[in-house]
């Protein structure tokens, strides 16, 4: 790579639409409904599932929006793309798609899936919303399932669309209280993790789910095109800003996902990786009957090779960083600073089982220098995900420092 494209990112930009001849080969991605909330604030996006996803926002920095995640209330416009399933076949088809058993999804629960390609590589992943007995959305991460369903759709009684449905996430520990003064039903205090509902705001029928990528307390809403989105966006955010509610890009769940070990479809997994190689294994039933990829995962070492890092002063560099006694052995697939941990966080992917948690290597930093790291399992902490079903409701109100490298 030239040594110029090292210095420099790419990211979309809106711009005004120029007068005079247009663009004939310009094409661009279709826009969040609520993005003109973001307009105001110089933002910089990606494309994400053939969408646009908000990487920066001006009105706070990565360290605000992380402890407004934690600790009071953010809103977040996603780049998910839900595709709808639906038909007599419909449970059919995704049992083929999917590894784990869809049969077990009722109608007002969600269920987290992902999709492997027949060698057992794996596409992209979501969530699964069992919408009626036979229609389903999947409201998937990055990547394209759109084409694998209809490929493997033939000869099923089956339709797949796009319900042009728009997700925008609500996350913090004062996510329950703004969604029980914003809605008519009384669910707030009493609807399970991983369950969504149909609620009434300003008369408005509105999905939401209690759900999101952060793995703090949090809902999810679906904007349908019979919703009235600037009316329900806007009130969100006029009332959650009475509750410390901001606007957030990212930077928001980057760190929290690493931390929770929430894996990110095409940077920790993706179609040279089996479920069981990323530690999600437990998401596959090997025991159902055919689905695309189970021969391969079958026959697969079902050892873990994706484990969490902590670098004590840096940020791990992403891609061939990680070397044990000057031989390469793993990758870094994902990496932040952690305000919280107050030291680098990342998600690596090793070449082999032989080093796991405990292992101390050295990594390349974002700043050119050389570290040391430690493995760890992931979750780094909540690993019973207490802090996401409500368990625990202790907000931190400082940083808890890593210690730093073990002695072993």
């Amino acid at each position: 790579m030239h040594d110029s494209l090292k210095k420099v990112r790419f990211s979309i930009k809106p711009s005004m639409i120029e007068k005079g001849r247009s663009l004939e080969l310009a094409r661009t991605l279709p826009v969040h409904p609520l993005t003109y909330q973001e307009l105001p604030f110089d933002p910089e996006y990606s494309q994400y599932a053939g969408r646009l996803t908000t990487e920066k926002l001006s009105n706070a920095t990565p360290d605000e929006m992380y402890w407004k995640t934690r600790q009071e209330l953010i809103l977040r416009h996603t780049g998910e793309y839900p595709y709808e399933v639906a038909g007599p076949d419909a449970l059919k088809l995704l049992q083929k798609i999917f590894p784990r058993d869809i049969s077990k999804v009722n109608v007002g629960r969600c269920s987290y899936q992902f999709a492997c390609y027949h060698d057992g590589g794996m596409i992209t992943d979501g969530l699964l919303l069992r919408i009626e007995e036979n229609k389903f959305w999947f409201a998937q991460a990055d990547g394209d399932l759109f084409s694998w369903y209809k490929a493997n759709a033939h000869g099923l009684n089956v339709n797949i669309t796009d319900p042009d449905v728009w997700v925008s996430q609500v996350q913090g520990p004062k996510s329950m209280e703004l969604l029980d003064h914003l809605i008519d039903e009384d669910i707030a205090k009493t609807w399970k993790y991983f369950d969504w509902t149909t609620v009434t705001i300003k008369g408005e029928k509105l999905i939401v789910s209690r759900t999101g990528f952060t793995n703090e307390l949090g809902w999810e809403l679906y904007l349908r095109p019979e919703n009235n989105a600037e009316l329900i966006g806007d009130l969100i955010l006029e009332e959650g800003k009475k509750m410390g509610m901001i606007l957030t890009a990212t930077p928001s769940f980057r760190g929290r996902r690493i931390e929770a070990g929430l894996l990110s479809a095409g940077q920790d997994f993706d179609k040279n990786t089996n479920p069981f190689s990323v530690g999600l294994g437990k998401f596959v039933d090997l025991n159902k009957e055919n689905f695309i990829g189970k021969e391969a995962l079958v026959a697969a070492d079902k050892n873990c090779k994706t484990w969490g890092i902590r670098i004590k002063d840096g940020i791990a560099l992403k891609g061939n960083s990680l070397n044990l006694k000057d031989k390469l052995v793993g990758k870094v697939t994902s990496s932040t600073w952690s305000p919280y941990q107050v030291c680098g966080v990342g998600i690596v992917h090793m070449k082999n089982n032989d080093l796991g948690p405990g292992a101390i290597l050295d990594v390349k930093c974002t700043d050119g220098n050389i570290r040391k790291g430690e493995l760890c399992k992931l979750p780094m902490y909540d690993a019973k995900g207490e802090i996401v079903r409500g368990v625990n409701t202790d907000i931190p109100s400082q940083p808890k420092p890593w210690e730093g490298l073990s002695n072993n």
